[in-house]
């Protein structure tokens, strides 16, 4: 009986091959499939229920069967525009075509063979075809790593810094990208261990800084050094023109532009946003000094016709108008300080305390930044550090075109005395130190994706960058050198040629630094 069925299958496996070649034999519950010339799936229950009636047979026809399998790959298909196949044991294949895949797809590639450990199938062409092994494992193992990396991509961000204030997107997101303003990314940043005791000594280093770069002009002034001293002032003054007007372009108009275009602030779709607040800047700082002016020269007009008035009292009418008209000239020159007529000295009270504001508008934001940054960042060990020694700089930069021009402040003027000049050096000296001191307080809480943080960066930096332009091209580049009675409109070589190497100087300096901070 055994012996009729094996008969049985042999013939019946003998005579589908003499009909049709059928490959890639699978199970589909207890019923067999394989796959005709065609590549279409046929059930083969006839041939599985004579090969199970007999044990010894079906060995000898597995054994054929598994044999055939192996020469041929069948039921090719599209995957986008991958080419898969399914082998001998069911499972499916990549097979690797060069160029494009040709339509319709050939259903199947025989001939199959190795080369070394690769395995290589024949087209219709008789051209060969790499057989990249079975896929099944390797869409289970590609789609676990998927889900990993979906879950590290969740857990770890790409945090980076925009004008000291950490921005963080998802790894593997551009920061361009829309997806990069999604609620997700721009939730605060990871919590980090700060170095408390090193931010804590860095306010005292910047104080330091600080304090020395201001008040150093303001003690050489008085120092009996005649031309010595007129050669030192002038290359402090045109250093620290160059130091204003860059840190206005380089570092305020800059970081400004990168707060307003931050994509974690949304609602803003005008391009020119960060131009339009430098310019309200920029006007803030001509209306103060417009309108101071005017209220001195009125309140210097109105001393002087009341002096006239009580001194040529029953004097002619052509007597008085003298003397008003010089006594406003006197007004005119008392603001300017200024042996030339109608020349507004850069060196008033106003134009210096106007620079000042914009200064310490951003110091406060330059030593917030300062310790909200963590102790590295990515791949860069020691970020605080190289931040802090950029910012001790930046400092000593700023106090020194800052102490220069309060120095030059005539005592006898609106009564700017000595105090009052150290007043004003103080407020320099501490500022940057307090927004640090605020900074540590509010270290573990600070979130600078949060849109309120950066649109009060943003304004606050643009509004200082149009106050500085204002100051530094106008009241201190211009007066000095292009409007007459400058300070160097008149110089001699010498001193221009130091004049003007100073003033480049101080542009390219406070701008290298601008790569870090």
């Amino acid at each position: 009986m055994h012996t009729r069925s094996a008969t049985l299958a042999v013939l019946l496996v003998a005579g589908a091959t003499a009909q049709t070649t059928y490959t890639g034999c699978h199970m589909h519950g207890s019923v067999s499939y394989c796959y005709d010339s065609d590549g279409d799936e046929t059930a083969m229950t006839t041939l599985a229920t004579a090969v199970s009636t007999s044990s010894t047979p079906a060995s000898v026809a597995a054994s054929t069967t598994a044999e055939a399998q192996t020469t041929a790959v069948t039921g090719c298909h599209l995957h986008a525009t991958d080419v898969f196949c399914i082998d001998g044991h069911g499972e499916e294949v990549s097979v690797s075509l060069t160029g494009t895949p040709t339509t319709p797809l050939p259903a199947q590639y025989t001939d199959c063979h190795s080369h070394g450990s690769e395995s290589y199938c024949v087209d219709e062409e008789g051209n060969d075809v790499l057989v990249l092994g079975s896929t099944e494992a390797g869409h289970d193992q590609t789609e676990e790593e998927e889900g990993h990396n979906d879950e590290a991509s969740e857990g770890e961000m790409n945090c980076h810094f925009h004008a000291g204030v950490e921005h963080c997107v998802a790894s593997g997101e551009s920061e361009s990208s829309s997806s990069a303003a999604s609620e997700s990314t721009c939730d605060a940043p990871p919590s980090r261990d700060y170095n408390i005791g090193l931010r804590v000594g860095s306010i005292f280093i910047i104080l330091a800084t600080s304090g020395l770069a201001v008040f150093f002009p303001l003690f050489i002034h008085k120092l009996p050094l005649g031309r010595v001293n007129g050669t030192i002032f002038t290359i402090i003054k045109q250093f620290g023109t160059g130091i204003i007007i860059s840190t206005a372009f380089v570092h305020l108009y800059t970081h400004a532009s990168l707060m307003f275009t931050n994509p974690c602030l949304t609602g803003i779709h005008y391009e020119a946003t960060t131009s339009a607040v430098v310019m309200a800047g920029l006007f803030t700082a001509f209306l103060v000094e417009y309108c101071g002016y005017r209220f001195v020269l009125a309140r210097e007009n109105k001393k002087g016709l009341t002096g006239a008035t009580n001194s040529e009292e029953g004097s002619t009418h052509n007597t008085d108008s003298k003397h008003v008209h010089e006594n406003h000239s006197s007004a005119l020159q008392d603001i300017s300080h200024s042996h030339a007529p109608a020349n507004f000295n850069p060196n008033t009270p106003l134009a210096v305390s106007v620079m000042e504001a914009g200064i310490l508008f951003h110091s406060v934001l330059i030593g917030l930044t300062l310790v909200v940054a963590p102790d590295s960042s990515g791949n860069t060990s020691g970020y605080y550090n190289t931040l802090l020694a950029v910012i001790v700089f930046h400092q000593f930069f700023e106090g020194l075109a800052l102490g220069a021009r309060i120095a030059l402040l005539p005592n006898r003027s609106l009564h700017f005395g000595k105090w009052s000049k150290m007043l004003m050096a103080l407020a320099f000296a501490l500022i940057t130190p307090l927004g640090m001191a605020i900074g540590i307080g509010v270290l573990n809480e600070f979130n600078g994706n949060d849109q309120s943080t950066i649109l009060t960066i943003g304004v606050l930096d643009a509004l200082s960058a149009g106050v500085l332009l204002w100051v530094g091209v106008v009241d201190m580049w211009g007066r000095d050198w292009a409007v007459t009675g400058g300070e160097m409109v008149n110089a001699g070589f010498v001193k221009v040629v130091v004049g003007l190497l100073s003033l480049i100087v101080g542009m390219v300096l406070m701008s290298v630094l601008g790569k870090w901070a």
